[in-house]
């Protein structure tokens, strides 16, 4: 009877029966309207909410994908460094969390660094990934963000740097906050280089990270919406026990108050990002150019009377523009026009014999 009741009937009642397991993360809700929108036409959308536009978090993997040509990247190598040293536990080892978060995000740690090609351009990239520990700044993702810079610089590439973080790792303590200084001298080893670094804020960028590296690029751009900030702003309020204006620390907010360079949809990054590496690599020719002025007269290439064009990547192929030379008494001299107006204003003042009528007549 126990045979019947446990292997009979339940395949019976299998086979009369059709139903399916259903993911969890087939429905997304948006987070601004409610609305539900189906997984597989939010990731086609790059996870922009299509009704209200709503830019959700992306994986780190996947920003890579949507930004190189083709999607195709190969890893930068990242130094090992010392699992949990300092043996930490709260609620949790910190180890079992560090565990957690590399099944889940398949990840080494909260950065990916990858290098690859941008419109034909090589360039280098690094992301942060929110779901690995809120993209928590630890010693693995410091030396990943320096290898990727360090890279590049060998390279001689542009880097490019998705930034997406809660701040510094408090499980990692000091050695954490030390990741700070380190990749603030990797930035300065790409300014001696003379190469790009270029950061796109996304939501959430806060923390350490917002104090070191995410704020130390040549250009800042962010996504719409992005929260960009050290202390948030619930934080700031019951401190200062003030109501904070809308839009207190967002992207368009830090926009309007010159904190940021640019805010970008997320459909037209690649683009920019592609126009911007190779206009500071070196600037695209231009078919049809227009009579340009230098000074007020206009430059002849080597007599020629042919028109200059834009200067290029530097291999040779197109002319760049000549500056043209001067000579010293046309240069800009603010001695010179300080005399000048010195003089102008003793021209104009009376002297003292002369008469009031006079100057009249």
């Amino acid at each position: 009877m126990n045979w019947i009741n446990n292997v009979v009937r339940p395949k019976i009642r299998s086979f009369l029966t059709t139903k399916r397991e259903v993911p969890d993360n087939l429905w997304i809700k948006c987070p601004e309207t409610g609305q539900m929108v189906f997984y597989k036409d939010l990731e086609a959308n790059q996870f922009v909410v299509p009704g209200s536009d709503y830019h959700m978090r992306m994986a780190a993997d996947l920003r890579l994908q949507h930004l190189f040509d083709g999607g195709h990247y190969s890893r930068v190598p990242v130094p090992p460094v010392p699992h949990d040293p300092l043996k930490f536990r709260d609620g949790r080892r910190y180890s079992e969390r560090l565990k957690d978060a590399k099944s889940t995000t398949e990840l080494d740690d909260a950065v990916l660094v990858g290098e690859g090609r941008l419109d034909g351009q090589d360039i280098i990239a690094a992301a942060q990934d929110f779901r690995f520990m809120a993209g928590s700044l630890g010693m693995a993702a410091g030396e990943a963000v320096i290898a990727g810079m360090l890279r590049a610089v060998e390279k001689k590439t542009p880097f490019i740097l998705f930034a997406a973080s809660g701040g510094a790792r408090m499980q990692e303590g000091i050695l954490s906050l030390m990741q700070m200084p380190r990749t603030t001298i990797a930035v300065q080893r790409l300014r001696e280089a003379r190469l790009p670094y270029i950061v796109v804020l996304t939501d959430p960028t806060t923390g350490g990270v917002t104090a070191s590296y995410a704020m130390l690029g040549d250009i800042h751009i962010a996504e719409p919406g992005a929260l960009i900030c050290f202390a948030g702003p619930r934080v700031i309020q019951q401190t200062i026990r003030e109501q904070l204006p809308d839009g207190f620390q967002r992207a368009e907010y830090l926009l309007a108050h010159g904190m940021i360079d640019m805010v970008v949809h997320r459909h037209k990054l690649r683009e920019t990002l592609s126009r911007i590496c190779h206009l500071l690599m070196g600037a695209q020719p231009v078919k049809h150019v227009d009579k340009k002025k230098l000074n007020g007269k206009t430059h002849v290439t080597n007599g020629s009377g042919v028109e200059p064009t834009l200067i290029t990547a530097g291999n040779g192929s197109t002319p760049a523009i000549e500056p043209e030379i001067l000579g010293p008494e046309e240069r800009f001299d603010p001695a010179r026009i300080e005399q000048r107006d010195m003089a102008r204003d003793d021209d104009e003042q009376p002297t003292s014999r002369s008469h009031p009528k006079d100057r009249q007549h």
